[in-house]
C-alpha cells in the first residue's frame, strides 16, 4: 500500500490517464476504421453504378457499352476487380482479373468477405439488377483489396498513437507539476512546524490554502494549551514547594544548630528540591522558545560572585553573542546554574565556560578541581543519581538535574577530564 500522498495522487492520475488515453485511442481508431472502410466502399459503389449505367440490351442480349477507365483495374492481381455476368454467362470483366472469375452469394451485399486467387482478402460489393426488355438477372461485382484498406488505416492510426502518446507524456508532466504545486503548502507547513519546534517561531503562520487553515489553527491551539498547562503545572509545583519548605524551615529554626535533626532536615530539603525539579522537567516544555545564552551566563556568574571571590576564582567566558538555547530561560538557568555552582564548589582558582554552535549546540563548563573519577561518572549521571553527603553540601544533585534536563531536550550530558585538570561537564543539544 502506498503511504505517500504524492504517490497516491500520481498513481490515481496515471491510472485515470492511461484509461482515458486507451479509451480515446480505441474510440477514435474505430471511427477512423469505419471512415476508411466507408471511403473504399463508396469508390466500389461508384464503380458499380457506372457499370450499371453502361449496360445495354440488344436483341435480348445484355452488353456493356463502355468500361471504367481506372488504372487500378488494369494491373493484374491488384485486388481491384470488376465483373458483370448474367447467370452463368460472363458479360465482361476487368483486365486485372485476367481469366479469373468472381463469385458470391445471390443478392446485393456490401462488405462481404472474399478471397483473391492468391489468397489475399477482398472487400466485395455485389449488386443484382434486372434491365428492361430482358428477363436475365445481371450481377455486378466490384472488389477492393483488404491490404490497401489496412495500410490506409495504419497510416492514420500510427500518427494518432504517437499524438496520444505525446499528449499522455504532457499530461503526466502536468500531473506531476500539479501534485507538486498542490502539496507545496503541506511542505511549507512542515517547515513552519519544524521552525516552531526549534524555537524560531512561537506559532504556525496561517497557510495560504483554505483546507490547511483549520489544521494550522488546531496546532496553534495545541501549542497554546501546552503553554497554559505547563504554566499551571509550574504554579502548582511552586505552591507545593512552598507548602513543604515552610514547615521544614520552622523545624530548622526550632531546633538548635548542633541538633542531629538539622542534618536530616537539610537532607529532606534537598530531596524535596530534587523531586520538584524532576516533576517540573517531566511536565514538558513550551515549544517555539529561544533563549539567548550569554545573558543567562552573566546572571548566573553574578549570583556566584561572592563564592568565587572567597576562593579567588576567575571566570573565562567564550560565548557567541547570537548563541541561543532552544527552550525556556528557566531550563537554561537550571543547566548553567547547576554546572557553574558545581564547578565553583569543586574548583580551585579557575572556571571556564564555552559555547559552540552549529549542527549541535555545545555548552561546556570546566574547572581546575579534583575532577570526577571515571568509575563515579555513571553514578552521577544515573537517573536519580547518588545523593551522598561527600564533599560540599548538595554534591551530586546538580549533575543529575542537568542530565535529566539535557535528555528532556533531546541532548545528553558528558563528563570528561578538563584541560584545566578538573571536571569538564559538557551538554550537547540539537541545534
Amino acid at each position: 500500500m502506498i503511504r505517500s500522498i504524492r504517490g497516491r495522487l500520481l498513481l490515481l492520475a496515471a491510472v485515470w490517464l492511461c484509461a482515458a488515453l486507451l479509451g480515446a485511442f480505441l474510440l477514435i481508431s474505430s471511427l477512423l476504421r469505419d471512415f476508411v472502410t466507408d471511403r473504399f466502399d463508396a469508390e466500389a459503389a461508384a464503380i458499380a453504378d457506372s457499370l450499371i449505367g453502361q449496360l445495354q440490351v440488344q436483341d435480348g442480349a445484355v452488353t456493356l457499352d463502355d468500361t471504367p477507365v481506372d488504372a487500378r483495374f488494369l494491373l493484374p492481381f491488384s485486388g481491384w476487380y470488376w465483373q458483370v455476368d448474367a447467370g452463368d454467362r460472363l458479360i465482361d470483366r476487368s483486365a486485372s482479373l485476367l481469366d479469373g472469375r468472381l463469385s458470391g452469394p445471390a443478392g446485393d451485399f456490401t462488405g462481404g468477405a472474399g478471397r483473391d486467387s492468391d489468397g489475399a482478402g477482398l472487400r466485395t460489393l455485389r449488386r443484382e439488377v434486372t434491365l428492361p426488355d430482358s428477363e436475365a438477372m445481371v450481377a455486378i461485382t466490384v472488389t477492393a483489396p483488404m491490404d490497401q484498406i489496412r495500410d490506409s488505416l495504419r497510416q492514420i492510426v500510427r500518427p494518432l498513437a504517437v499524438a496520444l502518446a505525446v499528449l499522455g507524456l504532457g499530461l503526466a508532466a502536468a500531473s506531476v507539476i500539479q501534485v507538486t504545486a498542490g502539496l507545496k503548502s503541506l511542505v511549507r507547513l512542515r517547515v513552519d512546524l519544524a521552525r516552531v519546534r526549534r524555537g524560531d517561531s512561537p506559532r504556525l503562520a496561517m497557510p495560504d490554502v483554505t483546507e490547511l487553515r483549520p489544521l494550522a489553527a488546531e496546532i496553534n491551539g495545541a501549542l497554546d494549551q501546552n503553554a497554559v498547562l505547563l504554566t499551571r503545572s509550574r504554579q502548582h509545583l511552586g505552591n507545593l514547594a512552598h507548602s513543604l519548605k515552610t514547615p521544614l524551615t520552622a523545624l530548622s529554626n526550632d531546633l538548635p544548630q548542633d541538633h542531629a535533626g538539622q542534618a536530616l532536615i537539610a537532607r529532606m530539603d534537598r530531596l524535596i528540591g530534587w523531586h520538584l525539579r524532576r516533576a517540573r522537567q517531566q511536565g514538558g516544555r513550551v515549544l517555539g522558545q529561544q533563549t539567548p545564552i550569554a545573558p543567562v551566563i552573566d546572571d548566573i556568574l553574578l549570583v556566584l560572585r561572592w563564592p568565587m571571590q572567597d576562593k579567588g576564582m576567575t571566570a573565562q567566558i567564550d560565548c557567541p553573542p547570537d548563541a541561543a538555547f532552544p527552550a525556556e530561560r528557566q531550563d537554561l538557568e537550571e543547566i548553567v546554574g547547576n554546572l557553574c555552582e558545581n564547578a565553583v564548589k569543586w574548583g580551585r582558582s579557575h572556571l571556564r565556560i564555552s559555547v559552540t554552535t552549529g549542527a549541535t549546540l555545545r555548552l561546556a563548563v570546566q574547572d581546575d578541581g579534583p575532577g570526577l573519577p571515571p568509575d563515579q561518572a555513571p553514578k552521577a549521571l544515573a537517573r536519580g543519581g547518588r545523593l551522598d553527603e561527600q564533599g560540599p553540601s548538595g554534591a551530586g544533585l546538580g549533575l543529575a538535574i542537568v542530565a535529566d534536563l539535557a535528555a528532556l531536550h533531546g541532548g545528553e550530558l558528558l563528563l570528561e577530564r578538563s584541560e584545566l585538570g578538573g571536571l569538564a561537564a559538557i551538554v550537547d543539544l540539537p541545534a
